[in-house]
């Protein structure tokens, strides 16, 4: 989605690595919803404004867990690359879709390194938070099918 800047300080664990990461794309993902919010039509404000607080928060929480365990959360960056020009309602859309498809890859990668049930259960909802979002922007745009078998990874139904 995104290139981001600064990069995450490698962390001492896998676990902690994977939610680095996480913590980075969301970040990012903040940013490219300030993107969204200035293209898209004003009939799907709320969605960009509830997209918006539930990365907000989830930001947060990542912070928590990354400072409760002493490793540096990393900071967003000034600005971030994102994959194509955003111009049009259309473009806003498809933007929103590449972020939540980059945060559920992100969030399936923590499920997947992570050391606790703890932290596989607050990677597994951040996942599927990211699903939902997913699959609203895809109502908004008219595109089908609405979900995705397997989000965050390269599976096929």
């Amino acid at each position: 989605m995104t290139t981001t800047e600064p990069t995450p300080q490698p962390a001492s664990s896998a676990d902690d690595t994977a939610l680095a990461n996480a913590l980075a794309n969301e970040h990012a993902a903040i940013y490219s919803y300030g993107l969204v919010s200035a293209h898209s039509v004003p009939d799907n404000n709320w969605l960009v404004t509830e997209c918006l607080v539930e990365h907000r928060q989830c930001r947060e929480e990542c912070i928590a867990k990354l400072r409760g365990r002493s490793v540096p959360a990393p900071v967003a960056a000034a600005g971030y690359k994102v994959p194509f020009p955003v111009s049009t309602p259309a473009d806003a859309i498809k933007l929103a879709l590449q972020v939540e498809t980059d945060t559920a890859a992100c969030w399936r990668a923590v499920a997947e390194q992570a050391d606790s049930a703890d932290d596989r259960g607050f990677a597994v909802r951040m996942l599927t938070e990211s699903a939902i979002r997913a699959a609203r922007w895809r109502v908004a745009g008219g595109i089908t099918p609405v979900s995705v078998a397997f989000p965050g990874g390269t599976e096929k139904a």
